[in-house]
């Protein structure tokens, strides 16, 4: 008999071992890594240490391995474990991001912070699980109700085999996932996500509803279209903004108070530093506080200096504004908005010339940067993408100084006009309503912007309710409305998903449901045209 040598005993033991991998192991390798990314790991570690190649699986066996116990649910656990490890780091990195950015004293990064983090992380990582195990179990379920040999339970339980064969059963039990968003804390941000998840819904509902040509054989007519959210989002936001400011976006508040100048009065370089002087929001609660006082008229202490009070013990605060206000001013609030010119049509005028270039100016840095993004076509045809940018900057600067500069004037209008007693705080409501037609301007190729504010004003809307008593905030409403919304977007990927615009969207469902990154509008598309090719080819 030929005895082996020590060094092929060796050998054969160590491929055995490498041939004979832990179960635990294997299994823990299969749910976490796929083939690919095992080779690219192991060419890594073999780099850095060669001895790791004795002991390690081969990158073809592991491959054999995956491969020949392929299963939907490992590649899904997968999937949910690398969102969950990229959302944390990704929270991780904005984390430090911001603390440098902003340092403060004694940064709060304690066992909440991190907390919240997990939380998020796992929400998001949670809702991708078990969405694509409820829409693969409910299609299961579905084809198997649909069988010839499920016939005796469709005739015993029809009502229930009715639901449960419905082709948007697997979309909107797969929705159920969205219950998972309750693992993210109680915050601003998960409440805006449900907002957003539902105005898409929405909107994807009105483009479905459109595509089944709802406005008939005449088609849309061409004044219609989302900048009709406009008037009254802005109208609602506007009145928060004067009565109910916790409830109201505290950037866009900024945002309009820099760009209010002849209305919004600052602090003159002459006056005495000893003396104090209304700062922005102080003048937006002495206009609310002139509201509530039914728009008293204006005494001016010039022409009468031997009065008592010129102005309400409420707003007395704001005499350094309204004191030297032109004598022929005879309301309250013209004399707290443009103090120095008696003509509200004058500083209307005014406002415009003062507000435009800097609104300009912004919008063409913004605008600039997205440009650079879509260079190549940019240099395909610059002169025509260029004069479109100019357009698009030019309608935009002109949408929203309008949009300001109305709010603030039919202010003046209305207290010039209107009974002092007639609409006391709802006109705020009406001039934001009127600034907000200003969007006709900028009605085409804004849609987002549009929504976006729309979605703000559902948002502040809400608050506004909850903080004066309309209606009680539901425990757990905002993830009740997100698996709402998301049965809905479900639904209609399912049936119409051209109705999802966006290929980013589109393809995310993709992901969601376990399809890849892959666009299904894109896809049925070319299959369209591959099949009238071959039929044209077949008739030639």
């Amino acid at each position: 008999m030929v005895q082996s040598s020590p060094s092929s005993a060796a050998s054969s033991a160590s491929s055995s071992n490498r041939q004979n991998l832990d179960p635990v192991t294997r299994n823990a390798l299969r749910y976490t890594v796929s083939a690919k990314e095992y080779e690219l790991l192991h060419q890594y570690l073999v780099s850095r240490a060669p001895s790791v190649q004795k002991r390690a699986l081969p990158p073809k066996k592991y491959e054999a391995i995956v491969e020949s116990k392929h299963d939907a649910s490992i590649s899904t656990v997968r999937a949910s474990l690398r969102v969950f490890i990229t959302a944390y780091l990704g929270l991780k990195a904005w984390d430090v991001i911001s603390r440098r950015l902003r340092p403060s004293p004694q940064n709060a990064k304690n066992a909440s912070s991190k907390a919240s983090h997990l939380r998020m992380s796992a929400s998001l990582s949670l809702i991708l699980l078990f969405h694509r195990l409820l829409h693969r179990f409910f299609l299961r379920l579905r084809a198997s109700l649909l069988e010839p040999s499920a016939r005796p339970f469709r005739r015993r339980n029809p009502r229930i085999s009715l639901g449960l064969t419905s082709r948007y059963t697997p979309a909107v039990g797969a929705a159920l996932s969205g219950l998972f968003l309750g693992v993210c804390p109680a915050s601003q941000l998960r409440i805006s996500v449900a907002i957003y998840a539902f105005s898409r819904s929405l909107e994807f509902a009105y483009n479905a509803a459109e595509d089944k040509g709802i406005w008939g054989k005449k088609g849309k007519p061409d004044w219609v279209g989302s900048w009709m959210l406009m008037p009254l989002a802005c109208g609602q936001l506007l009145h928060a903004f004067v009565f109910d400011r916790e409830c109201f976006p505290e950037g866009m508040g900024k945002f309009i108070l820099n760009r209010s100048p002849e209305y919004i009065q600052h602090r003159p370089s002459t006056y005495p530093s000893d003396k104090t002087w209304p700062a922005t929001f102080d003048i937006v609660d002495g206009l609310a506080d002139i509201s509530r006082l039914r728009w008293p008229s204006f005494v001016s202490p010039i022409l009468f200096p031997a009065a008592k009070q010129h102005l309400h013990a409420s707003i007395s605060h704001l005499s350094p504004i309204t004191a030297p206000a032109h004598p022929a001013i005879t309301n309250t609030s013209c004399a707290l908005l443009h103090p120095n010119d008696p003509s509200c049509m004058r500083t209307y005028v005014k406002y415009f010339i003062a507000a435009f270039p800097t609104t300009a100016r912004f919008f063409t840095a913004i605008y600039a940067v997205f440009a650079l993004l879509s260079y190549k076509s940019f240099l395909q045809n610059p002169m025509q993408q260029l004069n479109h940018l100019a357009a698009r900057i030019l309608r935009m600067s002109l949408f929203i100084t309008g949009s300001i500069g109305t709010a603030w004037g039919t202010i003046c209008l209305f207290a010039t006009y209107l009974p002092r007693n007639t609409l006391a705080t709802q006109r705020w409501f009406l001039s934001g309503l009127l600034g907000g037609l200003w969007a006709f301007v900028a009605r085409r190729g804004q849609r987002s912007s549009f929504i976006y504010s729309a979605r703000m004003s559902l948002d502040s809307f809400w608050k506004v309710g909850v903080k004066r008593g309309w209606w009680k905030g539901v425990k757990g409403g905002d993830v009740m409305l997100f698996a709402a919304s998301l049965a809905l977007i479900d639904a209609l990927y399912e049936t119409q998903p051209k109705a999802v615009r966006g290929a980013m969207i589109r393809k995310g469902m993709g992901v969601l449901r376990g399809e890849g990154w892959v666009d299904r509008t894109a896809t049925q598309e070319e299959q369209g045209k591959s099949t009238s090719e071959s039929v044209e080819k077949k008739e030639e």
